[in-house]
């Protein structure tokens, strides 16, 4: 029995970081990173004690709730580099990225902060902004890059994309992707006047009237 104890106080212990991480997760992805700790504490059905003992900070919390999400970004940065044809590697970079910022709103939050004690998350986004800027020097040299593009342009986008969760959750993934088109549009010396990505419907239908009325 004494043996079993240590053993089920971690295997707790795993169970409640586990859910708490789900909770900031699901959270974050719908109100942002402002909700207060004891929210997501309340959401994973723990204590604020228990919170506070696995993450101390918001700052760590954030940190471990986006490793996953910090690292696809990463990935698909490679990808990109990776292409043989740099606008095209460019392009699938603008296209990826922002269809994974409009599915987590409390990542975009997340990559945009500053979080100085956060080694690894602080030392991921710079390589994968350092990459970007290489890739587009590539892009330009192809002709294809407007010369004048700058990173923070691609900064703006994403500030820009992440409007996008004040539509419904349906439309967001298809609105990130025409709204990645006209971007790159913008960013294209010649645009093309190829079909853009269907566009979803993110007025309200209006009410029909009645004829009797």
């Amino acid at each position: 029995m004494t043996d079993r104890l240590p053993r089920t106080l971690r295997s707790d212990a795993r169970d409640n970081r586990e859910r708490l991480l789900d909770a900031a997760r699901a959270v974050f992805a719908t109100e942002g990173l402002n909700v207060p700790m004891r929210e997501v504490a309340r959401r994973a059905g723990v204590g604020p004690a228990t919170l506070y003992r696995r993450f101390p900070t918001k700052e760590v919390l954030v940190t471990e709730a986006f490793t996953d999400q910090l690292r696809a970004c990463q990935a698909i940065v490679d990808e990109g580099l990776a292409d043989p044809d740099p606008w095209h590697g460019f392009c699938l970079v603008i296209e990826r990225i922002c269809e994974l910022h409009a599915r987590d709103r409390g990542f975009t939050a997340a990559f945009m902060s500053t979080f100085p004690h956060a080694v690894d998350f602080a030392a991921i986004r710079a390589y994968s902004l350092n990459a970007v800027t290489e890739l587009a020097t590539r892009a330009k040299d192809t002709g294809h890059l407007r010369p004048d593009f700058v990173l923070d342009d691609l900064i703006l986008v994403l500030m820009a994309n992440s409007g996008i969760h004040a539509t419904s959750p349906a439309a967001r993934v298809a609105a990130s992707r025409r709204f990645a088109a006209l971007a790159i549009r913008a960013f294209q010396t010649s645009p093309t006047t190829s079909p853009l990505p269907p566009a979803p419907r993110l007025t309200p239908t209006p009410p029909r009237r009645d004829p009797k009325a």
